[in-house]
């Protein structure tokens, strides 16, 4: 899944998303300053406004939800 995050900031235009976790969280993702990709390692580094740190394996991410479609379904993550 790592590699799907790698290819959606690699667009010109960047286009806030939310990563979802396999157990339904979102963690949104409104600009390329909130999240970090180690070149190795397969974790995805997420962090808020606040400074909250989020650091995840890829394989807990189960999806990207852009921006209009976070509104569908979820449960407010």
């Amino acid at each position: 899944m790592t590699g799907a995050i790698r290819k959606h900031l690699e667009v010109t235009q960047f286009v806030p998303f939310a990563v979802r976790t396999a157990d339904g969280r979102e963690y949104a993702v409104p600009t390329l300053d909130h999240i970090y990709l180690p070149p190795v390692g397969g974790r995805v580094i997420i962090s808020d406004d606040e400074g909250v740190v989020v650091v995840m394996p890829g394989l807990m991410i189960s999806g990207l939800v852009h921006a209009s479609d976070s509104h569908k379904g979820s449960n407010g993550g």
